[in-house]
């Protein structure tokens, strides 16, 4: 497990498996969030198998599958409202901790600015400079709304 840490409450991890859980737990976190969808996974780290071994561990667990390259504004707004439900700081994963920082900048815009959001991302290997016009296009629309 490698946790990487994006921000006082979230952070994001390549794969974990339900053995990681109680680890998670310790560490501090209150919630987990899935960004894998079950289709590139084995059964045992599926969402239903995942969500049961969370719970049992005292953890919120959301799903918010992000389908690789086909990011969508619904995976950003569930994340969005993941992250705000959330009782307390986040662990999200995917197969790499790419989606996972991705849907979160995203679902960030306009709480910081885009560069911060980047460079958070940046600092554990996520390279997400190229979103810097979405991001900024996102807070534009968020503070029009």
């Amino acid at each position: 497990m490698n946790i990487r840490p994006l921000s006082e409450t979230y952070a994001v991890s390549p794969q974990i498996d339900p053995s990681d859980l109680g680890a998670i737990k310790a560490a501090g976190y209150a919630a987990v969030i899935d960004n894998r969808p079950d289709g590139e996974i084995p059964d045992e780290l599926q969402t239903a198998q995942m969500r049961a071994a969370a719970e049992a561990a005292g953890l919120e667990f959301f799903a918010n599958p992000v389908i690789g390259g086909a990011l969508t504004m619904e995976n950003v707004t569930a994340q969005a409202e993941a992250i705000a439900a959330a009782k307390g700081p986040i662990l999200a994963y995917c197969a790499s901790g790419n989606r996972s920082s991705i849907v979160w900048a995203l679902s960030q815009a306009g709480t910081r600015p885009a560069a911060e959001l980047i460079a958070a991302a940046e600092a554990h290997g996520y390279h997400l400079a190229h979103l810097a016009p979405q991001i900024e296009a996102l807070a534009a629309h968020k503070a029009e709304g």
